[in-house]
């Protein structure tokens, strides 16, 4: 009688391959679960950076887009303005030149000086008023203190009449728009006598 004999072994080994397998087979389903999981996270990641990015980005060519624009409109009226800035001055001085032809033709047959001492006087003061409503200022100079900002002194004279640094005659009148000087009063600046 042939006896069979059974190794104990022989099936232990087998069964353990089969759960080691298993295990095996298991572990990696979890790898791979883990895996998806965090696939899932970085796709949301990516998906939520993305559309932080895309956000960003619309903003940034928004306000590219507005400064464009505010680039442009600045120019026109940059242009408009030395182009056109000149026409309400123009339009006043129109007055002032009608007047000078009148003035002018008025003269043609005029045989007496006092006429037009007057004709001139008013030609004169219609042409200071137009500048003043424009904004122009005269720089008071004579009797003054000595102001490089305002003054600029071509003459000195030593004097005792009058305080050192006092202006003591305007050669040419300045004048000013609001704080800035236009033209500096040209001045003698009385100084210490010797």
């Amino acid at each position: 009688m042939t006896h069979k004999h059974n190794n104990p072994f022989k099936n232990n080994s087998v069964d353990d391959i089969k759960l080691e397998e298993e295990l095996q087979n298991e572990a990696q389903q979890n790898e791979t679960d883990e895996s998806i999981k965090e696939d899932c996270k970085k796709d949301d990641e990516t998906a939520k950076l993305q559309e932080k990015y895309d956000e960003l980005n619309n903003q940034y060519l928004r306000l590219a887009a507005d400064f464009d624009n505010y680039r442009k409109r600045q120019a026109q009226e940059r242009e408009s303005l030395l182009k056109y800035g000149a026409e309400s001055t123009l339009k006043k001085m129109i007055e002032v030149l009608d007047n000078f032809e009148r003035g002018e033709k008025a003269l043609e047959n005029v045989e007496d000086c006092d006429k037009c001492k007057e004709s001139f006087a008013l030609v004169h003061k219609q042409v200071t008023d137009a500048l003043t409503k424009l904004g122009l200022e005269p720089i008071e100079a004579t009797g003054e203190e000595f102001d490089p900002n305002f003054h600029e002194a071509v003459m000195q004279t030593p004097t005792s009449e009058h305080a050192e640094n006092t202006v003591i005659a305007e050669l040419q009148k300045g004048y000013k728009l609001g704080d800035k000087v236009l033209r500096p009063a040209l001045v003698n600046v009385a100084t210490a006598e010797n």
